[in-house]
């Protein structure tokens, strides 16, 4: 016999008792005596027994189970968010169910409606860039399934959100950059449908404000994946003006980036200096090493799947939350120049 296909009903017939006596012995009820309880228990450990999950999801009402939307998780600051979720989680009892949206609408929205199907008792999310219609998130809310966004976030009601300070990353990094003498810095920009797209790019707006640099719009593209930066780097390169420095919005595009560069003679960080932003587990292994914001992907994890088991757990209305993680700029060779090199 399968150690799955054990029931119940395999272990009272096993001891000539009746399946509730097994059930109540199971939970040590006092009914039963200690003498069953121990053969009840030995029988079922020796026949690898497991609680039949769905059966117990409906009488409790809780699947004990958390669906996770992630946009790809080729990205290190996402596999370092789930690292985050899944530690919390999983020492609440609960299982972590993983799902990409890989970008793209339809599939986010499928995700969803698969999700509430399978009865998780909440779910975090993170929003497609490709998503411009928000309406499968209202039907989850209207279901009365807690929803925590996280780093690519919703304002939808009674909706908590985990968010990095990216406005103040951006200008950290933009400002360093300026620091190190550049006067015409590229940004490498996501969409501005996604608030982190809105707040990064402001924030290389007003350090380029604060400091006196005339902003130019032709060298401010949409530009956040490997496929884009092989086509916006050649430009930027082309341009008759030129750059000295770059801020990209991701460290994908900012290592792509660096690669184009240097393959068509120009030295980082004397000729361009760059500055990415997630500070990956790449960052540190480039040639020459990129600088970076950190924006610490597994405390946001963690804070959003604590907001999550909260409003799963306290059975009233709790207003919607705001956690903000601050970042922190890591210098490495990809922006530091020689002092004599600063003007």
């Amino acid at each position: 016999m399968k150690s799955s296909q054990v029931t119940i009903k395999d272990i009272a017939k096993a001891l000539g008792i009746s399946p509730s006596t097994v059930s109540r012995a199971l939970k040590d009820h006092p009914d039963i005596s200690p003498k069953t309880r121990k053969a009840v228990k030995e029988l079922a450990e020796r026949l690898n027994y497991e609680p039949n999950a769905l059966a117990l999801s409906l009488r409790s009402k809780q699947s004990k189970t958390i669906g996770v939307i992630i946009p790809q998780i080729v990205h290190y600051f996402f596999s370092n968010v789930i690292s985050g979720i899944e530690e919390i989680a999983y020492e609440s009892g609960y299982t972590v169910i993983i799902c990409q949206s890989n970008e793209d609408y339809d599939k986010e929205k499928n995700i969803i409606h698969t999700l509430m199907s399978k009865r998780v008792d909440g779910i975090l999310a993170s929003v497609s860039k490709t998503t411009t219609n928000y309406d499968h998130f209202y039907e989850l809310k209207n279901s009365n399934i807690p929803i925590v966004f996280y780093d690519r976030v919703l304002n939808l009601p009674n909706c908590d959100r985990v968010i990095v300070d990216d406005y103040t990353g951006s200008y950290k990094a933009v400002e360093h950059l300026i620091k190190m003498g550049c006067k015409r810095i590229a940004h490498l920009a996501t969409s501005q449908e996604l608030l982190i797209g809105r707040n990064r790019k402001n924030g290389y707006l007003q350090a380029l404000r604060d400091n006196q640099i005339e902003i130019d719009e032709e060298i401010i593209l949409r530009c956040d994946t490997d496929m884009h930066a092989r086509k916006c780097i050649p430009y930027l390169l082309s341009l008759q003006k030129k750059i000295d420095g770059i801020f990209a919005v991701n460290d994908l595009t900012a290592i792509t980036a660096m690669s184009i560069i240097k393959s068509s003679g120009y030295d980082i960080p004397e000729d361009i200096a760059i500055v990415g932003f997630s500070n990956s587990l790449y960052s540190s292994m480039t040639d020459p090493p990129l600088t970076s914001i950190e924006q610490k992907g597994y405390e946001m994890g963690k804070q959003a799947i604590t907001l999550l088991l909260d409003r799963i757990l306290k059975d009233e209305i709790i207003e919607a939350r705001v956690h903000q993680i601050k970042t922190e700029l890591v210098v490495r060779g990809s922006s530091l120049r020689e002092p004599s090199k600063v003007s």
